[in-house]
């Protein structure tokens, strides 16, 4: 068995929306499965049939899983500074194509993408469905 590690994230009602978004900043290979598609016998609860039961997002740089978040009696804040998805980058140049991307529809910057202290390229925005993104790139790349 070969050993895999992904980003799970729970949206409120928003886990379709949101892939689909990130598959056209990012590309790659997006599978979504609602409930009214999945075959569930023995559930503890009765989920809404358009809801999300599972997603998975697999991009050239790794993958991204999700469903919609179940536990409607708990409030969990998405947008925070505790997490963030760090998506590092062979050139700036790249990085501020991804930022821009994420930014439209209601993105906003978190910290500005620049020369960080440390030498290298660093940043961070959060995208319209109040997911932190932090963006990094070496700091000796050639294009800036």
């Amino acid at each position: 068995m070969t050993h895999s590690l992904a980003t799970y994230i729970a949206l409120p009602g928003q886990t379709a929306a949101a892939m689909r978004f990130w598959h056209s900043v990012f590309g790659g290979e997006l599978e979504i499965l609602f409930y009214r598609d999945a075959h569930l016998e023995g559930m503890p609860f009765e989920p809404d049939p358009d809801a999300v039961a599972h997603a998975t997002l697999t991009t050239p740089a790794g993958v991204i899983a999700g469903g919609d978040a179940m536990d409607l009696d708990n409030d969990y804040p998405v947008r925070g500074t505790a997490y963030s998805l760090l998506y590092t980058t062979d050139t700036p140049d790249e990085a501020r194509e991804y930022i821009r991307r994420l930014m439209e529809d209601g993105g906003s910057e978190g910290m500005p993408f620049e020369k960080a202290p440390w030498g290298d390229w660093y940043g961070q925005v959060f995208d319209r469905f109040g997911v932190m993104w932090a963006f990094s790139c070496e700091g000796d790349s050639t294009r800036s």
